[in-house]
C-alpha cells in the first residue's frame, strides 16, 4: 500500500483522539486501533517509515507508531 495513504489515515485516525484529555491514552487508543484494525503488511509498513524517519506523520500519530512498535517488538523472557 502507498506509504503516503498509510501516513495519512495514522494521521486522520490521531485527528480523533486529539481531545483525549490523557495523553497517555490516546497514544494507547490509536497504537492498539492499528494493531487490532490494520492487517499485518499495513502495520509492517508503518513501522518500516517510522525507521526511515516517519515523514509526514504528526506528532500525535508519530507517538502512536513508536507505541506500536513497542507493541509489536518480541517479547523478552526474563528467568
Amino acid at each position: 500500500m502507498n506509504i503516503e495513504y498509510l501516513t495519512t489515515m495514522v494521521n486522520d485516525i490521531s485527528h480523533y483522539f486529539v481531545t483525549e484529555a490523557d495523553h497517555a491514552a490516546a497514544i494507547s487508543s490509536i497504537a492498539q486501533h492499528l494493531n487490532k484494525l490494520w492487517e499485518p503488511r499495513m502495520r509492517q509498513q508503518i513501522l518500516q517509515h517510522l525507521d526511515a524517519g516517519a515523514a509526514g506523520l504528526e506528532p500525535l500519530a508519530h507517538e502512536a507508531v513508536q507505541k506500536l512498535a513497542e507493541m509489536e517488538s518480541p517479547r523478552t523472557l526474563t528467568g
